[in-house]
């Protein structure tokens, strides 16, 4: 490989690494939608691959995002915003057979940057939730 494709490319993947660090994952209940606010430092101009998931039983059931596919089951009931350093995911009709630790991770080529998670259960009254990293 040509050494001076080698350094840009090195020198672009430094930069995304650098300017993609997730900051806060946390959860909460809006009528009966979960809503996931997964705040992230942006500090390059470079796209921002994303990944929501879900993992319940040591199993991962990607949720949302541009890095894996969604599962069939959660396509209908996810509703995605995004902005400069947010983004926002709702999954409509949450009970407690969607409880577990979600993830909300971003990427660059294949490689995870950097993620955080939560733990998330349905109380009688409430969601309760704690960071897992």
């Amino acid at each position: 490989m040509n050494p001076t494709i080698s350094l840009t490319l090195l020198l672009t993947v430094l930069q995304v690494a650098s300017g993609q660090k997730v900051t806060s994952l946390t959860a909460c209940l809006v009528d009966q939608s979960l809503r996931l606010d997964c705040r992230h430092e942006n500090t390059t101009s470079l796209p921002i691959q994303y990944e929501f998931s879900l993992t319940r039983d040591s199993k991962k059931h990607v949720l949302f995002g541009t890095v894996g596919v969604p599962e069939h089951t959660y396509r209908s009931r996810t509703n995605f915003t995004s902005k400069y350093n947010i983004k926002v995911l709702y999954l409509s009709g949450f009970t407690t057979k969607d409880e577990g630790i979600y993830t909300c991770e971003l990427h660059v080529s294949s490689q995870t940057f950097s993620n955080k998670k939560v733990s998330v259960i349905r109380g009688e009254k409430n969601l309760q939730q704690s960071q897992t990293n």
